[in-house]
């Protein structure tokens, strides 16, 4: 069985996103803070492509952490990953 890690550390995050090119994105009409996601290949029309700087300013005042996989229980490279609260 293939487990999730953890994580809140921003370099980690970018390198496990963009291995994967994903882009660091918000929901659309998702407000102030935003709602992070990873945009994977074709882009969602739900979502807004965002900079680096902004995704990991929300990260933080959301008090986020990064769940993710690197790889399935088959051996190939995973993308699943979720935005978790840290407490």
């Amino acid at each position: 069985m293939s487990s999730a890690s953890q994580t809140t550390n921003h370099d980690e995050i970018r390198r496990w996103i963009e291995d994967r090119q994903g882009t660091p994105s918000r929901v659309k009409d998702s407000g102030e803070g935003g709602i992070l996601r990873v945009d994977f290949g074709e882009p969602e029309e739900a979502l807004v492509p965002i900079e680096w700087d902004e995704f990991f300013r929300i990260f933080e005042k959301s008090d986020l952490a990064f769940l993710h996989q690197d790889k399935t229980e088959d051996g190939k490279l995973s993308r699943f990953s979720k935005f978790v609260s840290r407490s």
